[in-house]
């Protein structure tokens, strides 16, 4: 039989692929490395290997990212796409806990899941390069890189105020942290402080946010990068605080312009002076909201949305911009949760005239507003009376006698010289990013390489001495009072300081799961080297990454985090390219149909009946709503890949997932459109193979003969070459859907009037990208040699283009009354004649009294 089997052919040539090891790419030093190339460096954000595995969401980017890397192999190009691991962190170590084994164990028995899926799925990965984070030859590197950070001064401890989850017994960072509760579990989490690693990611913020222009990536990353970064220029000033001798309130703002419109001042509740300038009547109060202050997120407290709450210290401040004897010169100073003691200096002098948050605030409290910057075309408010709304942004500065008048930009340059003049605040370059908390109180992750001496001084440990290990445990869980797991492998953490043989103790946090995936780029460039991260010659050739495909979920911390540490690695010496990643793309999340009935409750998948035209619930029949929700196993409508591609082949389920739409695009997963994804490629297939006959080849198919093409042949030619100018076309916005479209429009003149075997040549190398191994067979059966994986790409044809015909309208006093098919090259009297005919009956009785002609589009016939 010579039916499509593809469950035969996908086995078939991903057993050859592994065999021949078709998608290794060798490197710079190999004997089959070849210079001339130009390279291209695909890379997919890896995959943190859970143990339920992949669901049909999860390869969407991955199948996009080897469509583009297998052209590119046909293009000439060396190109490297790799895949591995993010498997240290805390998720891998709960569901290690979760399920009674060793997070050794459960996440090499769920790497072997994801390996075999994504070697299912027919994805071009070099193999041989293939990695994971928990990696002991992985991990030492990650451990040297630390070091590097230690030696400039940017690592180092500090006890800070930190989320501490009880049930997870570990700090959590603020990301991980959603409305007071762990992201993992939702489980209670409470500010304490502790003493923790930091990394000063503040040191390069100026040049994370400049080398952004330096990188092609969707203006929106760079927006949600800038704003996190959050550079500000503006003004420190101090606010003496009445009664309390040298104490002082030091405040930033962008806006020293209106410092005569400050009428109260809010700090954070875990601001150090807080219980210090309570007054006694308020003091109990002030502590009580404190404490229910730390069990908010910052989300939670900096939200713009929300009501905004506070609590009078019975304090007042001096504002140093009046002269003595002013009583506008004390202002009363509040506690409020949405001042952040982790931004600027966690207090704020309160412009209610002209920011929202203070205008709330000051409605809220009863406090004194006034304007001091109006519009260019207002008149002057009055001081004395409040406006009437909050007025923020540029204009004129008003009621501030020491630079009334002058437009917003003169009037900050002014005030900063008088206050720098006074003693009382000066310039200020300000940032709302903070340094990177990097300890965890965990197992499972990276050791530090730093040593404890008993005089209390820490050194880092020898590169010769690398990688400390991660000691083997069978207890790992967290400790009841909050210390790490470490510190209970007592043999492990006694150590000797290598350089003075003194008595030390070795580090028991671990780096969080950030850690291994800030670099883990790098290491595929030359994941062999046990020399350095990477060879020097491995990173002269391949440089930055290309192009690199992940979600939106990234935009910020990970990508934040990767390029702070590849300017780390730029200053080291050990990469020459500014930026980790040149291209940035973002595919869309692939979602399900859930089910809603008339409560909105959501019904779980399996108690759904859809065999009828509406969705209905099998147990009480009622008539659904069918909506869109993300995949999720409460819903029961998470689709396993595997179970797709064993009912219809796995070319049939990459073909489903790129035409579904832009690769961009977020869009519902729909089973019932799957089938034909299949339909399409049986119907392809039998372009080349007579499924009654016995040949592996229908006649002809195997010459790659060129010839004129004429007649049902040019027919052919062109819609090929249409077809090929579309999946061209395609690759430029990554919309393999059209490509998808193309294929399927092409198949059906095909299927009529046949094609030849140059025609079937260039047919399959264009679509061994998008369903590579029905490709690699027929490719095989048309007798052609090697891998259609390095086949040359097929150019397109300008001249089949354009039609030698195309289809004229015929007009009558300007309406059009017929159309005509007509050559190209026709000249205005074979136009003339051709329209003649086509109206010939709609003429009669009538005069032509003038007939217009238009080369090339159309032809009006003026008629009584």
């Amino acid at each position: 039989m010579n039916a499509y089997d593809p469950s035969a052919i996908e086995a078939k040539w991903q057993a050859h692929w592994a065999q021949e090891r078709t998608f290794r790419t060798p490197n710079p030093g190999d004997v089959d490395f070849d210079a001339s190339k130009p390279k291209y460096y695909v890379l997919d954000m890896f995959p943190y290997p859970s143990g339920s595995g992949l669901h049909v969401g999860h390869p969407m980017g991955y199948i996009g990212s080897d469509i583009v890397s297998r052209r590119k192999r046909m293009e000439g190009y060396n190109v490297l796409h790799p895949m591995g691991y993010d498997a240290f962190g805390l998720p891998a170590e709960q569901y290690a806990i979760t399920t009674g084994r060793h997070p050794e164990e459960t996440t090499r028995e769920n790497i072997e899941t994801y390996r075999r899926q994504l070697q299912s799925i027919g994805l071009s990965y070099d193999w041989d390069r293939e990695l994971a984070t928990c990696d002991v030859d992985y991990y030492r590197w990650t451990q040297w890189i630390f070091t590097r950070l230690y030696d400039r001064g940017l690592a180092y401890q500090t006890e800070v105020p930190v989320w501490w989850c009880e049930e997870l017994k570990t700090v959590l960072a603020n990301e991980e942290v959603i409305d007071g509760k762990s992201e993992r579990g939702g489980h209670p989490c409470v500010r304490r402080p502790l003493r923790q690693w930091m990394l000063k990611i503040t040191a390069y913020a100026d040049r994370l946010i400049d080398d952004l222009d330096l990188v092609d990536w969707p203006e929106s990353v760079k927006t949600m990068q800038r704003e996190w970064i959050g550079r500000s220029e503006g003004a420190e000033i101090d606010f003496q605080i009445e009664g309390h001798g040298g104490d002082a309130l030091r405040v930033y703002t962008t806006r020293p312009d209106t410092l005569y419109g400050a009428t109260f001042m809010v700090i954070a509740p875990e601001h150090p002076l807080v219980e210090r300038i309570a007054s006694d009547e308020q003091r109990e109060a002030v502590a009580a909201y404190a404490r229910a202050a730390a069990a908010k997120s910052d989300l939670q407290r900096s939200e713009l949305a929300k009501d905004k709450t506070g609590v009078d210290t019975g304090a007042c401040a001096i504002n140093p911009i009046y002269e003595e004897g002013d009583p506008r010169r004390r202002v009363p100073i509040f506690v409020g949760d949405y001042v952040l003691m982790s931004y600027g200096t966690g207090a704020i002098m309160c412009v209610p005239g002209h920011d929202e948050r203070d205008w709330e605030f000051a409605k809220t409290f009863d406090l004194p507003i006034v304007a001091v910057v109006r519009a260019e075309d207002s008149p002057v408010p009055p001081a004395d009376v409040p406006p009437a709304e909050c007025r923020a942004g540029e204009g004129i500065t008003c009621n501030s006698p020491l630079w009334d008048g002058l437009p917003v930009a003169e009037a900050k340059a002014r005030a900063i010289d008088l206050l720098e003049a006074r003693g009382a605040g000066t310039r200020k370059v300000n940032y709302r990013l903070r340094d990177w908390l990097f300890s965890r109180q965990r197992y499972w992750g990276e050791p530090f390489p730093v040593l404890h001496l008993e005089d209390g001084r820490h050194v880092r440990v020898p590169d010769e001495a690398l990688p400390v290990e991660l000691p083997d445990m069978e207890d790992f869980k967290p400790s009841e009072d909050g210390s790490a797991p470490l510190a209970r492998a007592t043999d492990w953490v006694h150590a000797t300081e290598p350089l003075s043989g003194a008595a030390a103790l070795r580090d028991t946090d671990t780096m969080p799961g950030w850690a291994g995936s800030c670099w883990y780029y790098l290491r595929f460039m030359d994941p062999q080297c046990s020399t350095a991260p990477l060879s020097p010659e491995a990173e002269d050739y391949w440089g930055n990454v290309d192009l690199y495909i992940g979600g939106t979920e990234h935009a910020v911390l990970h990508l934040l985090y990767a390029r702070f540490w590849h300017k780390v690695l730029f200053d080291e010496g050990v990469v020459k390219t500014k930026e980790p990643f040149q291209r940035l793309f973002n595919q869309g999340m692939l979602t399900a149909f859930a089910y809603k009935d008339s409560t909105g409750r959501l019904v779980s998948a399996d108690e759904v009946d859809l065999s009828g035209e509406k969705p209905r619930a099998m147990t009480s029949g009622e008539e659904l709503e069918e909506v869109i929700a993300k995949m999720s196993k409460s819903l029961k409508n998470v689709v396993n890949p595997d179970d797709v591609c064993a009912e219809y082949g796995v070319d049939a389920f990459r073909l489903y997932e790129m035409f579904m739409g832009p690769l961009s695009d977020s869009k519902p997963w729909n089973p019932r459109d799957v089938p034909g994804s299949r339909r399409f490629l049986d119907r392809f297939w039998r372009l080349f193979v007579d499924l009654d006959g016995s040949d592996p080849l229908r006649s002809g198919l195997e010459s790659n003969e060129e010839v004129e093409p004429a007649g049902e042949v040019l027919v052919v030619e062109r819609a090929l070459n249409q077809c090929l100018k579309r999946v061209d076309d395609s690759f430029q916005g990554f919309k393999f859907n059209t490509a998808v479209a193309g294929f399927m429009e092409f198949v059906n003149v095909a299927s009529k009037k046949g094609l030849n075997g140059s025609q079937a040549d260039r047919l399959v190398r264009a679509v061994a990208p998008f369903a590579p191994h029905m490709a690699e067979e027929l490719w095989s059966r048309m007798g052609r040699e090697g891998s259609v994986a390095h086949a040359e790409w097929p150019a397109v044809d300008e001249r089949y283009l354009e039609a030698d015909e195309y289809e004229m309208p015929v007009q009558i006093l300007g309406k059009v009354r017929a159309k005509v098919m007509v050559p190209r090259s026709a000249s205005r009297e074979q136009m003339e004649a051709a329209a003649l005919g086509a109206v010939s009956d709609k003429l009669e009785g009538k005069t032509v009294v003038k007939t217009i002609v238009v080369p090339g589009r159309l032809v009006n016939f003026v008629a009584k």
